[in-house]
């Protein structure tokens, strides 16, 4: 978690300077509250924290780990290879749709199309939701939506400085836990939950309570995408877990942007407004209207994922 914070940290100033001089800034307008352009580093930051821990401390445990733990890696790391470059693979493409999408605003359609491909990629790596339904179609399926429903909840969080990555880490970092004390150990998935929640902390003072530099569409959907993963990369229902009800726990810990997602998508169709059309009916909004500050509301709804997530960790 450290060395993924202080590579995001220390990424962050030449990811700003490479968004300011390739246009890839938030621009002041009458809905926004920043008077000067803001950076979209946010993303590339995350990613760059994220790689630099993973590849860093692979490198050190090769160099440093006796023969039969050395043999054991290379056994797991080849099961887990294509997993490894499917998700690799559809990290960068949710990250590149961002980027265009912050760049040239996107045709809603364009974008989906875009998610779509990405989570695809991932569950012909063989990283799939099967729910116990034993068909390759299905899965492929429910695998999909999971993460175009998670990516784009993550996207629609992203309305206050802070609120996105915080909830990203509050989730990662349960994750992880439940990760860890499972039985038998998720060790590879726990790291990597760790690894992603460090880089969002690292990235968190940059961007609240004052917002320095934003995530931006491409920081938005990296996070939701990273979160989506480790719903699915857990087994939640295990021999030393084997309660049939513990597949709902991603749920539990990413209640609060699926339920925010489902709250403005259903008062946008009640409304005949399209549902990717941006208003003011998240939680978010509502808690600013019922007299906290942004920083307040931000802390909020942190603190309420924080207690579903612990809720979770026990329930498990």
């Amino acid at each position: 978690m450290l060395a993924a914070a202080l590579a995001t940290a220390a990424s962050l100033p030449f990811w700003r300077h490479w968004c300011q001089r390739h246009g890839a800034v938030d621009e002041p307008g009458p809905r926004k509250i920043h008077a000067a352009s803001i950076p979209l580093a946010g993303g590339l930051a995350v990613l760059t924290g994220l790689l630099a821990a993973l590849l860093g401390g692979t490198a050190f445990v090769f160099l440093h780990a006796p023969s039969g733990t050395m043999e054991l890696l290379q056994y797991g790391l080849g099961r887990r290879a294509a997993q490894l470059l499917g998700l690799t693979v559809g990290a960068f493409g949710m990250l590149l749709i961002g980027l265009r999408d912050d760049k040239v605003e996107l045709r809603p359609a364009a974008k989906f199309a875009g998610q779509l491909l990405a989570a695809v990629a991932v569950a012909a790596s063989g990283v799939r939701i099967t729910l116990f339904v034993h068909n390759i179609l299905f899965s492929y399926a429910i695998t999909a939506l999971w993460i175009l429903t998670v990516v784009n909840a993550f996207n629609f969080m992203d309305n206050m400085n802070g609120l996105c990555g915080g909830l990203g880490a509050v989730g990662a970092v349960a994750f992880g836990w439940i990760a860890a004390q499972a039985e038998p150990h998720q060790y590879l998935v726990a790291t990597m939950a760790f690894v992603i929640a460090g880089a969002l902390l690292g990235f968190l003072p940059f961007n609240f309570p004052k917002a320095g530099v934003f995530l931006g569409d491409s920081g938005s959907h990296l996070v939701g995408y990273l979160l989506a993963v480790l719903g699915i990369l857990p087994h939640f229902y295990t021999r030393g877990h084997p309660r049939i009800l513990a597949v709902l726990t991603p749920l539990v810990i990413l209640a609060v942007p699926l339920g925010d997602l489902a709250w403005v998508v259903l008062l946008r169709w009640r409304a005949g407004q399209p549902f990717y059309q941006g208003d003011t009916n998240h939680l978010s909004h509502r808690l600013v209207r019922r007299g906290l500050s942004d920083g307040q509301a931000v802390l909020v709804i942190w603190l309420l994922a924080a207690v579903l997530g612990a809720l979770a960790c026990l329930w498990q």
